[in-house]
């Protein structure tokens, strides 16, 4: 997701100019009509599937139904999604529905509405996310689209390189990834450039016990976490992945490499099926998907990530009404499979979500969600801990990691 859950946004000073100004920019008119303005995040390559047209074409079909309202619809690209929405609320240019993250700040700063008040069915999302888009009880943002992680592999590569089996351990990793150098493949794919090295780094960090906390308190820097990103930094020494990990990104980087058949090994989600059936360069047998491989056996509880869709507040008992109607019209089971199919991720309702449980590649993925572990969802990590992970934490298997991770830990608890 990218399907990237995790982008951040606002520091203190940018949620007091918010808490300053309330209330969405959509204009209700004299006469009856109603324009909401809606911003999204882009998980399209490029202009052929740009998710503006499918926000368009929703936008289409409901003004049909209701000729009164207007939705004028904006993408973002998730590579630019945190600055130019963080730029945008500054200045106090709501929007009445934003998708993409749940930022809890601007739920406690009563900037967006408790999502009871802006859909029929609050309920209706998979309650796997319920408590990561809730804020003090109260739920906030729906999941919009969820997926689960896998490691990927290629097996036309491993063939090559007499690998019979996919790694379950670091150390069948290592093996593996000697034997497919040895074959002129990228052995493994380590995206830790800023689109979404949090996904990738908390699912190393799981195979070794660790994570960016423990109970309520942060432990970036736990010897877990500097073993993990040891073992990752030998790894890139040794030429066993992509050289800069750093400034390598999951969806222009990893994902394309994977795709063009480059890549022997990776971490990804179900859209990277979609990636690899637009190259045509791999078949659908020429690739399967494991579970992750930890330090000492395979991850028993991988990474969930849902991206979520909230509605800021509006006095206007109109455009409020508006809104409603157009969540609901929205997430319907109908537009809900509609997106997952296209870009090849798991829906945010689970009605939708059930009706996918024998598909052949995202069924397996669905699967995986409900005991899966998700990212922190307080504000400190949307303000402040995931803008200088997404930053830094490539450094540290480059530099010394054990430094880069205390850093980290630093900001997070402003130690």
């Amino acid at each position: 997701m990218n399907r990237r859950l995790g982008v951040a946004l606002a520091a203190a000073t940018a949620a007091a100019l918010l808490i300053s100004g309330c209330g969405s920019s959509g204009e209700s008119s004299s006469d009856g009509s109603v324009t909401l303005k809606l911003v999204g995040a882009d998980y399209g390559t490029g202009p052929a599937d740009t998710t503006q047209k499918y926000w368009q074409q929703i936008a289409d079909a409901f003004h049909a139904q209701n000729p009164t309202i207007t939705v004028e619809v904006s993408t973002i690209n998730w590579t630019d999604y945190d600055t130019k929405v963080k730029t945008q609320l500054q200045n106090k240019d709501y929007p009445d529905i934003l998708q993409g993250v749940f930022y809890p700040q601007y739920a406690t700063n009563k900037l967006i509405a408790p999502l009871s008040e802006v859909m029929s069915k609050p309920d209706a999302g998979t309650a796997t996310f319920k408590d990561a888009l809730s804020v003090d009880g109260v739920q906030y943002a729906a999941p919009f689209v969820t997926s689960a992680r896998a490691m990927f592999y290629n097996k036309k590569a491993f063939a090559e390189a007499g690998i019979a089996e996919p790694p379950t351990t670091w150390a069948e990793l290592e093996t593996a990834a000697k034997a497919l150098k040895a074959k002129n493949y990228i052995p493994y794919a380590l995206p830790l450039g800023p689109e979404e090295a949090q996904a990738e780094s908390t699912l190393w960090m799981l195979g070794n016990g660790g994570g960016w906390k423990t109970g309520d308190k942060y432990t970036i820097d736990s010897p877990q976490n500097v073993e993990t990103f040891t073992f990752l930094k030998n790894l890139v020494g040794a030429g066993l992945t992509q050289p800069n990990p750093a400034t390598y990104d999951r969806t222009a980087n990893s994902a394309a490499d994977f795709a063009a058949g480059k890549v022997g090994m990776q971490f990804n989600g179900p859209f990277l099926t979609a990636t690899i059936a637009k190259a045509g360069k791999l078949g659908e047998t020429d690739y399967a998907t494991a579970p992750v491989p930890g330090k000492t056996g395979p991850v028993q509880q991988t990474l969930g990530v849902a991206d979520a869709i909230q509605a800021f507040k509006t006095d206007d008992a109109s455009k409020a009404a508006a809104i409603k109607k157009f969540m609901d019209f929205a997430l319907s089971d109908e537009y809900q499979l509609s997106f997952a199919k296209q870009y090849a991720l798991l829906p945010g309702t689970q009605s939708a979500l059930d009706s996918l449980k024998s598909d052949p590649v995202l069924g397996t993925f669905s699967s995986l969600l409900p005991q899966s572990v998700q990212f922190p969802s307080d504000e400190k990590w949307t303000a402040t801990v995931l803008p200088a992970v997404k930053k830094s934490i490539g450094l540290a298997v480059k530099d010394d990691p054990a430094t880069v991770l205390g850093d980290l830990q630093a900001k997070a608890t402003g130690r």
